[in-house]
């Protein structure tokens, strides 16, 4: 979270991978209605939800990161239906190259799916100060996100490729064309 993920997913695009982002299919599947929905609001209660019946991504968010055992509930419900999707898209698609954004690819075991792990690193201040002036939101709140997440050391010892986004956009631009270029490499092998 903070770390860059969407910045390195965008360029990856630009240099012609089929991108997808997991949150958007977290979104999805949270949409009104769906199993995953209707899972949410058992398990939550109807106080996670908006006037209009759509889950209040913000209402979850403060009672999921609070506590645990609540975060694992959502985890169980959101990552089958996400994972479900993703294999579709994967299943469907044409491009040579996908490349998925996730928080969790290690938790929810999707990364054994995948032929390449990437992890974007960036300073935990700077990730601090990116979330705050991106979301507007509680610096200990964001604390309280980022310490729920895998340590991106324990990250690290997953990731095939590694991406250090601290510095200047030139620079991550660097980094993600130069493994572009081997992961072409690959392909062409």
């Amino acid at each position: 979270m903070g770390s860059g993920k969407s910045t390195v997913l965008r360029m990856l695009g630009q240099l012609g991978a089929r991108t997808i982002d997991a949150d958007e299919l977290a979104h999805e599947a949270m949409t009104q209605g769906t199993t995953a929905w209707r899972a949410i609001v058992d398990s939550f209660g109807e106080d996670v939800l908006d006037q209009n019946g759509n889950i209040d991504r913000q209402k979850l968010a403060s009672i999921v990161f609070e506590e645990p055992e609540a975060l694992e509930r959502l985890e169980e419900i959101l990552h089958p239906a996400v994972d479900e999707r993703f294999y579709e898209i994967l299943e469907t698609s044409e491009e040579p190259v996908i490349v998925v954004e996730a928080v969790k690819l290690i938790e929810s075991g999707i990364h054994h799916q995948l032929s390449s792990l990437w992890l974007v690193t960036c300073p935990g201040e700077e990730r601090l100060r990116r979330l705050m002036e991106a979301r507007g939101e509680d610096p200990e709140e964001i604390r309280e996100r980022l310490e729920a997440q895998m340590s991106e050391e324990k990250q690290a010892q997953w990731a095939d490729v590694i991406i250090d986004n601290g510095g200047s956009p030139e620079h991550t631009w660097e980094q993600v064309k130069a493994e572009w270029e081997r992961v072409q490499e690959q392909l062409c092998r």
